[in-house]
């Protein structure tokens, strides 16, 4: 992976791994493999299938619908764990910055994280995103997509030595997360680009989700 925000990604990485005690990347790092080896990529929503229609309450609790969205042209959807993950406000941060290029393809930006509206409401503001922050409670859609898991014991502890209070920020004790991901969505309601991964450290380009919206306007598609 290489680009403007693997770059920055990797270095936020390599400076939080230089202050976390050894035996606690132990851990973080076997969570993550074993996730890498479960498979669920697999399952994941993949390349041509239909997106699962929802309806979820944006930041300021105003119900957006995905079928309202692609009436619109192309959507994409960036799914991420929540305000506290430094990679996830890189991400959005970077999704921002190339806003105005996503919409000049005639397409909508949204970000799904099962944060409540009011932490959405507080990222969005921190951050300062001019597009929907929608709030996915209990990862229903999430699901739907094939993205969520739960946190291990040893992970749970982890989190909440560094501060991380998953059930306040989710408003429920269930420690479930999606996958980091991003999928570009036709107008039809088809997954035409997507990404997604195991390693919450690894997202989606914004140059290759402006890639694939340009790549429906040439065909015709968007």
């Amino acid at each position: 992976m290489s680009g403007e925000l693997a770059a920055k990604l990797k270095q936020t990485n390599d400076q939080n791994r230089e202050r976390i005690p050894a035996d606690t990347l132990e851990i973080m790092d076997a969570a993550t493999a074993e996730l890498d080896a479960s498979g669920m990529i697999e399952a994941t929503l993949g390349l041509g299938e239909q997106a699962p229609e929802f309806t979820l309450p944006d930041a300021t609790g105003k119900h957006v619908a995905l079928s309202s969205l692609l009436a619109q042209g192309p959507v994409v959807l960036a799914f991420y764990r929540g305000g506290w993950c430094p990679y996830c406000s890189l991400e959005l941060r970077e999704l921002q910055t190339r806003l105005a290029d996503i919409k000049a393809t005639g397409a909508t930006l949204v970000a799904i994280s099962p944060q409540t509206p009011d932490n959405s409401l507080s990222t969005a503001e921190k951050l300062e995103l001019a597009f929907p922050v929608l709030s996915d409670v209990g990862n229903a859609v999430a699901r739907s997509y094939g993205l969520v898991f739960s946190l291990p014991e040893n992970l749970r502890e982890v989190y909440s030595g560094f501060g991380i209070d998953l059930p306040a920020a989710n408003g429920d004790e269930s420690f479930e997360l999606p996958l980091p991901a991003t999928f570009v969505i036709t107008a039809e309601g088809k997954v035409a680009w997507r990404f997604v991964n195991t390693d919450y450290t690894k997202r989606g380009e914004p140059e290759d989700v402006i890639s694939a919206l340009r790549a429906l306007e040439v065909a015709g598609v968007a």
